[in-house]
């Protein structure tokens, strides 16, 4: 039955995460997988997180099933988080199994409405969007992003080739935090985006996973928020893996603005019926409490800015410590995120892990979020000395 199969394709993160964990050198650091890493090396369980988990194991009375779109609490505050406290009109949200269950849902979605539809990612974007897309039976092409020279947003060429999509195309962006180069979008950008949208038809299909982690939780969904105010239709994507700590609790949601909610929301159950039938609820309840409670909202609001504080903090020192040994890197200190990309050859990167043991992914991502401390001069030093 299955000696035909053909070689499973290398994760390009995994993979780094594979060859780490089998590395018995006890100075490696891993800069791979992203995970927010607190100074000493650990991936907490927030505070809030572990409040309401508690008050949850003291009142939870079943573990029947959800429905099919999940915990409804749980969509609704999400909703206010990524849309705002006003109450949405023409939207559609359901609980998916993270985010990356959230986005095949959506290219499912858009493969049963339009199927010729071309999926535009940008150049560079996160690894999985591409395959899922793709997945879905979509096809999928790239615009101009990073310039990598610079480390900025290669912005005349990004709106050229936006100025050319039309209704069958689907345009996906990150709603902020730009997973691998750290390069967001600015509120003009946005804003323009919006006016393209209305009078070009494509649509526009957002990755909003890392709200909180670049200028708080307001700013980071302001430009979405102006793409979906000018459009008549439009995805959005969403986890809560980083902000609330909530990695292997697969807790997203995928949102649908169109006329046709109604329509949309029965296609949506009736995929989700035949992959997954409805995702896991703990970690959606969580997030529904902590929202629901002033006080345990209030605590999240100052976990989540201690964390994004750290990770810039570690941003300025790494660009430093670069500096101190002869590389210029300023630009790391204007990206957002836990994400940026080092200008690195394969074959540094190899070196890296080979004489270092330092674990980075192809094509030069670094998580910040993931660094500690003490590590910065040694990585510094180590880039320098073996990537020239």
């Amino acid at each position: 039955m299955f000696q035909n199969l053909a070689p499973a394709a290398v994760d390009p993160i995994l993979s780094v995460a594979e060859a780490f964990r089998a590395d018995p050198r006890p100075h490696k650091l891993d800069l791979g997988v992203g995970v927010y890493r607190d100074a000493n090396g650990n991936t907490p369980v927030m505070t809030a997180v572990r409040y309401a988990e508690q008050q949850l194991a003291q009142t939870q009375t079943s573990k029947s099933y959800v429905g099919l779109g999940g915990n409804m609490r749980f969509s609704r505050v999400v909703t206010q988080l990524i849309l705002g406290n006003a109450e949405p009109t023409g939207w559609f949200t359901m609980q998916t199994p993270g985010a990356s269950g959230g986005l095949r849902l959506l290219a499912d979605l858009i493969a049963a409405s339009r199927p010729n539809a071309t999926v535009w990612i940008s150049d560079p974007s996160y690894v999985n969007h591409a395959p899922i897309m793709r997945a879905a039976g979509l096809r999928v092409a790239s615009y101009p992003y990073l310039d990598v020279a610079s480390g900025g947003l290669r912005r005349e060429a990004f709106f050229e080739a936006v100025a050319g999509l039309g209704q069958d195309d689907v345009l996906l962006l990150h709603g902020c935090c730009h997973n691998p180069s750290g390069v967001d979008l600015e509120i003009d950008d946005w804003q323009q985006l919006a006016s393209m949208v209305s009078q070009q038809g494509f649509l526009p299909f957002v990755d909003l996973a890392y709200q909180g982690f670049g200028d708080g939780l307001e700013q980071d969904a302001a430009g979405l928020r102006l793409l979906a105010d000018a459009s008549e239709e439009m995805l959005v994507v969403y986890s809560c893996s980083k902000h609330f700590g909530l990695y292997r609790e697969r807790t997203g949601a995928a949102l649908v603005k169109s006329a046709g909610s109604k329509q949309v929301q029965g296609k949506l159950f009736e995929l989700a019926r035949r992959s997954y039938t409805m995702p896991p609820d703990h970690g959606a309840e969580v997030v529904a409490m902590i929202i629901e409670s002033a006080e345990l909202t209030a605590l999240w609001h100052s976990e989540l800015y201690a964390m994004r504080q750290r990770v810039q903090s570690t941003r300025h020192q790494l660009a430093d410590a670069l500096s101190t040994n002869g590389m210029e890197a300023e630009y790391l200190c204007h990206h957002k995120g836990m994400f940026s990309m080092l200008p690195l050859s394969e074959a540094s990167i190899a070196r890296l892990r080979d004489d270092a043991a330092i674990y980075i992914v192809a094509g030069g991502r670094i998580n910040l979020a993931g660094l500690a401390p003490n590590k910065i001069d040694t990585l510094a030093e180590a880039i320098v000395r073996l990537a020239a």
